[in-house]
C-alpha cells in the first residue's frame, strides 16, 4: 500500500491488475474506448480473467458505468464489453443494472488527484440487491482510483461486504515503469 492509501484508505478493499498501463496497452486501450474497436475488448478481458482468477471470487461483477449521455455518444460501455469477457471466462454473473452514474462527469485524464476526486463526487448510485455481497468493479484502467473508490464507496453504503477492483491495466509511477524495464531487460539476458 502507498502512503496515500496508508493515509486515507480507498473504500475498495483490494484492487487485481492484469498488465501495467504502458505500450502497447497505452495505445490498444483508447482505440477501444474511444474509436470503437469492440474486438480489442474480449483479448483485454481475457488477460483479467487470468490475473483475477487465483484471487477470491466475487459474487457478481459489476463494470464501470458510463453515464447514458456517453454511451450515446460512443455507442457502448467500454468496461461492459471487457467485463462480458471477464464473466465468460470465470462463470461470474454480471450485472449492468445495479449501479448507474447520474452525473455526466468531464473524462478525468489530464485532472489532477483532487480534481478527479471532485469530479466523481456523488456521481454515482446503486439500486440493486447486493447486502452482504462480494463485487468485483471491472474497467480498463486504474490511474489515481477515484472513480473506482466513489464506485466503491456507493456500494459500500448500499450495503457490500467487499468490494475488489479488477483492472486490465494499472498506471505506475516513472520509477516503477523503469524498474519493469530494468527486470525486463535482465530476464532477456
Amino acid at each position: 500500500m502507498c502512503g496515500a492509501c496508508l493515509k486515507h484508505p480507498p473504500a475498495f478493499d483490494r484492487t487485481v491488475a492484469a498488465l501495467a498501463y504502458t505500450f502497447p496497452l497505452d495505445r490498444l486501450i483508447p482505440r477501444l474506448k474511444y474509436h470503437g474497436r469492440l474486438p480489442i475488448a474480449p483479448a483485454l478481458g481475457e488477460c483479467l480473467a487470468q490475473a483475477a482468477e487465483p484471487h477470491s471470487q466475487p459474487d457478481r461483477l459489476i463494470a464501470m458505468p458510463l453515464h447514458p449521455t456517453r454511451i450515446r455518444e460512443r455507442g457502448f460501455n467500454h468496461a461492459t464489453e471487457i467485463a462480458r469477457e471477464v464473466a465468460k471466462q470465470l462463470k461470474l454473473p454480471l450485472d449492468t443494472a445495479s449501479c448507474q452514474r447520474i452525473r455526466d462527469t468531464p473524462p478525468q485524464m489530464g485532472l489532477k488527484h483532487d480534481a478527479r476526486r471532485r469530479n466523481v463526487r456523488g456521481a454515482f448510485t446503486c439500486s440493486g440487491k447486493i447486502e452482504g455481497q462480494h463485487i468485483a468493479l471491472v474497467d480498463d484502467v486504474m490511474t489515481t482510483g477515484t472513480s473506482l473508490d466513489e464506485l466503491a464507496a456507493t456500494l459500500k453504503r448500499a450495503g457490500a461486504r467487499e468490494v475488489t477492483c479488477w483492472v486490465v491495466a494499472r498506471t505506475l509511477p516513472p520509477g516503477d515503469i523503469q524498474a519493469l524495464v530494468n527486470n525486463a531487460r535482465a530476464a532477456e539476458s
